[in-house]
């Protein structure tokens, strides 16, 4: 697959991740602490040994060799939405007495040396965060930047800034619509100085666009929107009148905007 990929001149990367107290179909789940997720699908899960702690590190570390060895192009460590490393790094999952939850940024910290020692120097490692928790009682994104801070003199290069999964949500949440998380990434961008890259409901090509061009992020995600469109890249670079979109031309009568294809193929052909 990767192979394939890297033949049409594209990049291609992994996401590394462990789910802690929201593995559901784990026979026991493991966590910081011992601290069940809410709802019926989840388990109560046990909480981990500091030398589980330690070896668990190991074999993030042996995940990021393995995807190197594969031809990856860049690795993503999960850290958001209430899996094992935002478990260890939020006062409201972690109560640990070791040294693992006198320091809630550790677990993560040595997550990401032990990463940085499989990788090529010059590949880039990107870090998700929940920039807030929406739990009552859950940190801010003051929490969230010191966090960042930590993670980037351990070795990341950028940050791909989402929010929430913790736990219940109260009434911090403001509500999901279009850009909702953008103003956290811009925050974390000021703050450390650091590429960003901003996610949540960013379908509409105009809104993504103008992320970019307001230089609240360096980068958008697109998840949902992909799944429902394959072709949104292309969809997106009409929208915007790209002078760069290449659509094979035996595809061109399939698409509803083939219209406007034809144009761009016919302005790149020098017609």
């Amino acid at each position: 697959m990767i192979e394939g990929v890297h033949a049409h001149g594209a990049k291609i990367g992994i996401q590394i991740a462990h789910a802690g107290r929201k593995a559901e179909d784990a026979a026991e789940p493991v966590a910081p602490s011992a601290l069940k997720f809410p709802g019926s699908r989840y388990k109560m899960p046990r909480s981990l040994t500091t030398n589980e702690v330690k070896n668990m590190i190991q074999l993030f570390g042996d995940a990021a060799r393995r995807a190197v060895q594969a031809g990856v192009d860049v690795i993503e460590l999960h850290g958001a939405h209430g899996y094992l490393i935002h478990q260890f790094q939020s006062p409201f999952t972690n109560q640990r007495e070791d040294v693992y939850g006198q320091d809630l940024a550790k677990f993560g910290v040595e997550v990401i040396q032990a990463i940085k020692k499989e990788m090529p120097a010059d590949m880039p490692l990107f870090f998700r965060i929940s920039a807030v928790e929406y739990t009552d009682g859950g940190y801010d994104i003051e929490h969230a930047i010191k966090l960042c801070k930590a993670y980037q003199a351990a070795g990341v290069d950028a940050f791909h800034v989402s929010s929430g999964g913790e736990g219940p949500v109260g009434e911090r949440k403001p509500g999901n619509y279009p850009g909702y998380q953008v103003p956290f990434a811009r925050r974390i961008r000021e703050s450390l100085r650091l590429p960003v890259i901003a996610v949540g409901m960013l379908e509409e090509p105009a809104l993504a666009e103008s992320v970019i061009s307001n230089e609240d992020a360096d980068l958008v995600a697109i998840a949902r929107g992909m799944l429902r469109d394959p072709y949104w890249a292309v969809h997106a670079a009409i929208s915007l009148r790209s002078e760069h979109t290449n659509v094979p031309q035996q595809y061109v009568r399939a698409y509803p905007l083939k219209a406007q294809i034809s144009q761009l193929l016919n302005r790149e052909a020098g017609g």
